[in-house]
């Protein structure tokens, strides 16, 4: 592994590409590592990172079109499977096939034949819920799509607006993707006729809104229903003081949709040498393994170890609802337009 990132600088770059030490990530707000993994690529590839967080998902990719003729670093780590294409349309990323790819799980690998962008982690967007509040009311917790539309969970769920949020926008997908072309905005109808409250982003719908989380406790939210992470629940576990003996939530695994995040070589990178030794490191085993806990995502590199806090409280679906990255495409700006005037008017 050593060795491997101690030629990362070697990549040939454009005239100049090299010259800078410093290499600059971009990304969204929810990008963490550990200080001793990213020391550790400092000290063997030679370049200082630098990271620029730039609001959430869809607001970080969005600035990033705007600004792709200068942008304000080399590498964009944050574009998931439901706004890859529009990345890919405006012509953010420039080609770059990093060391290790080969040892990427198949199934998350995308824009294979030209290499624009690498997959870096994979997550699970589902409906998340309060266990206590249904162990209260002697209710069983709802287990899919189906179930939010039933009676007895009125007024019990909060979703982030599809427009302007990463898991809304995934929400909103994992019903197209269960109900087809002809019925997701008949579930939806249902749903809002169930009394589904509609918030700004994720912050705000777990942290303020949701009584099962503890910042939600705080808050006193008061929806035991939220749309969040299947690695929501270990979250709330490693962070809580005393510890529990088991996650204060669970997830509703017939409501999961499986999100994947790619980085990608800005196009117009100033250190293109840096960006790609960089993105060798993204895929790494040592990175890889520290994200987990970092960033409550699961590896895409096959044999990573994935921490015991996710194996017990936060395990990947098993039958998640998927989506070709080329249907997502063609569907997303309309399926937002429906479900905007749908839901919000």
């Amino acid at each position: 592994m050593a060795g491997a990132l101690a030629a990362c600088g070697s990549s040939d770059g454009g005239q100049g590409a090299g010259d800078s030490k410093t290499v600059t990530l971009v990304s969204h707000d929810s990008w963490a590592a550990s200080k001793d993994v990213i020391a550790a690529f400092e000290k063997q590839s030679g370049y200082k990172v630098k990271v620029l967080k730039d609001g959430d998902a869809g607001q970080a990719v969005n600035k990033a079109i705007l600004t792709k003729d200068n942008p304000q670093g080399d590498v964009f780590f944050g574009v998931d499977n439901t706004l890859l294409s529009r990345a890919l349309d405006n012509g953010l990323f420039q080609p770059y096939e990093p060391k290790g790819s080969d040892r990427i799980a198949p199934e998350y690998r995308a824009d294979q034949d030209k290499h624009r962008v690498t997959p870096i982690d994979t997550g699970d967007i589902c409906v998340n819920y309060d266990k206590k509040y249904f162990a209260d009311h002697g209710l069983r917790p709802p287990r899919s799509f189906d179930d939010l539309v039933k009676p007895q969970y009125k007024n019990l769920l909060v979703t982030e607006n599809a427009s302007a949020s990463s898991p809304g926008l995934g929400f909103l997908l994992g019903t197209a993707a269960k109900y087809g072309d002809g019925g997701w905005e008949g579930y939806w109808k249902k749903l809002k006729a169930n009394g589904v409250k509609v918030v700004d982003g994720w912050e705000q719908a777990y942290n303020e809104e949701f009584s099962g989380s503890a910042g939600g406790k705080k808050a006193k939210g008061d929806r035991p229903l939220v749309v969040s992470y299947a690695s929501s629940p270990p979250a709330e576990v490693v962070f809580a003081d005393p510890k529990p003996g088991t996650a204060p939530t669970g997830v509703a695994e017939g409501t999961c949709f499986r999100q994947v995040e790619y980085a990608g070589l800005l196009s117009n990178a100033k250190n293109t040498k840096g960006g790609k030794a960089l993105l060798d490191f993204l895929i790494s085993e040592r990175f890889q393994e520290d994200m987990p806990l970092n960033m409550y995502v699961y590896p895409v590199r096959q044999g990573a170890q994935v921490p015991p806090e996710f194996v017990k409280y936060g395990p990947q679906a098993k039958d998640p609802e998927t989506m070709d990255p080329a249907k997502i495409a063609d569907n997303r700006d309309q399926w937002v337009k429906s479900w905007t005037s749908l839901v919000l008017k």
